[in-house]
């Protein structure tokens, strides 16, 4: 890697703006679920509503970024107390009824949107990872680490659409070629266009569909 990047000028420039106007529409209209789900999760379980998370952003070979995801809280307060940080797994008791309604169909995600908007994360991107899994993770799969640099993780992404959420290592293994493959669409506007779009659309399938975990 060096200074010089793939990504094309104007994916750069077009990025951000479908960035800003999805995270502006998303907020404003889903605003209004806010409240209820607030409510539905202090009702469920005792905690604070929304669950902040330090991330690994944007990074380059010489530079790395921290940020804060935030989420609506969809397990127990005190999930990692003992485990300290791991993934979360299938049928994992960890997770509250209103966590599990939440997690498939992806509106525990909603205030991502103002990641989106501060410019921590995009719509369409590969997946943020925590530190501390990140240095396991680099340990064990080959250019783990290189699938994000240049490119702002995002909300949802072409391994996110195909394989869900990470549960494994070898999960995190098949998942590196489409974080790779999506990195090489950037450097083609039209290319990337296409790609976005089309992510967009199966993650609002997954959504209405409840396929989430």
């Amino acid at each position: 890697m060096n200074d010089l990047t793939y990504v094309h000028p104007l994916t750069q420039v077009g990025k951000r703006i479908l960035d800003i106007t999805i995270a502006m529409i998303g907020l404003v209209l889903t605003l209004p679920l806010f409240p209820l789900i607030a409510l539905v999760i202090k009702l469920d379980s005792p905690g604070p509503v929304f669950f902040k998370q330090l991330r690994i952003g944007y990074q380059r070979e010489n530079y790395i970024s921290l940020f804060m995801m935030v989420k609506f809280r969809t397990m127990r307060a005190d999930a990692e107390k003992k485990s300290g940080p791991v993934w979360a797994q299938k049928n994992d008791p960890r997770i509250t009824r209103i966590g599990n309604f939440l997690r498939k169909t992806r509106l525990d995600e909603l205030p991502q949107l103002w990641n989106v908007l501060v410019g921590e994360m995009s719509v369409v991107g590969p997946r943020p990872e925590r530190p501390g899994i990140c240095n396991k993770l680099e340990n064990n799969i080959p250019f783990y680490t290189e699938r994000t640099y240049d490119v702002v993780p995002g909300v949802t992404g072409l391994a996110q659409v195909y394989l869900g959420y990470d549960e494994t290592i070898e999960d995190v293994r098949r998942k590196v070629g489409y974080d790779h493959a999506y990195a090489l669409a950037l450097s083609n506007p039209w290319e990337w266009l296409k790609m976005d779009l089309w992510i967009m659309i199966k993650t609002v399938l997954v959504m209405v569909t409840g396929r989430g975990q």
